[in-house]
Parts: C-alpha cells; structure tokens; sequence
C-alpha cells in the first residue's frame, strides 16, 4: 500500500531535503532568468528544521522521503487586518510521485499547524509562468493577489 504520511522533518532528512531543494531551483530556473548560472541555494534548511517559527514538513510513501514544504511565521506590515502570516516555500514533490495529492497533503498539514500559531493567513509565490503550480496552489484554495513586475536596465 502506497500510504502518503506526513511528518515534521528531521536533520537526519538533510541529504535528502538538499537533494529536493536542488530540484527547485532546476524546476524553476526556465521561469527566471535571474538566478545565478552557477549552484545555488535558497534555504538553510538546518536552520530552518530547528526554528520554532517555521514548521518544515516532509511527506513519506513507506520509508522514501517523497515531497517538503514549510511554513515560515512573518509580521505582517502595520496597516493590514492580520498581525502575522504564514509564508509557504519548499514546496516539493519528487517526479515519480507527482499526481498523488502529495502537495495537497503538506499544505493540509502546514495550515493545520499555522492555526495552532495562531497564524489564519498564507501566502507564497510563484512564477507567473508556471501554470501547472498555479493550477496546483488554486485547487488547494489560493488567489491570485499580487503581480511582481521587474525591468532590466
């Protein structure tokens, strides 16, 4: 049986959540032609399993870590109706899971733990170009809410 198990992630899921980790960047690297050429990183993920504000999840299928995610407690700005949010990242499904409900999973248990912080808003980003993302985030109940423009000089 193929059982979907979510669970707060460990140090000892490191190698792995930095394998996941390298899997976005390559993922999103068509959508943004200002990442750096060269390996990069986004988090320090050590850090972030340890952070009491930040709940970083993973999802098992037996003993095979299959997707992350997180959910990272911000002050909102002063003049809007909530006091924080929770900003979503990490979001990863490995490829021979996709299709599962995998995201659907994590994001269920990132909202549950931000309503016991407290926290009754999520935000996250995502490139205006990837459809199947969005598409991915709309079905688990996001809005579209901003448009990030730049402009190269």
């Amino acid at each position: 049986m193929n059982t979907i198990t979510i669970r707060k992630a460990h140090h000892n899921d490191l190698e792995k959540l930095l394998e996941f980790e390298q899997g976005i960047i390559a993922a999103e690297r068509p959508f943004d032609p200002t990442l750096k050429a060269e390996k990069i990183n986004y988090y320090d993920i050590e850090k972030m399993i340890s952070a009491p504000d930040i709940e970083v999840l993973v999802a098992e299928i037996g003993s095979e870590l299959v997707g992350s995610g997180y959910a990272r407690i911000e002050t909102a700005k002063h003049y809007l109706n909530h006091p924080n949010y929770a900003y979503l990242g990490f979001m990863y499904t490995d490829a021979n899971h996709r299709g599962k409900g995998i995201n659907a999973k994590i994001i269920e248990a990132l909202k549950e733990w931000c309503n016991l912080q407290d926290v009754f808003e999520l935000r996250l980003d995502v490139y205006n170009d990837n459809t199947s993302a969005i598409k991915a985030y709309k079905k688990s109940g996001f809005k579209k809410h901003l448009i990030n423009m730049r402009m190269v000089l």
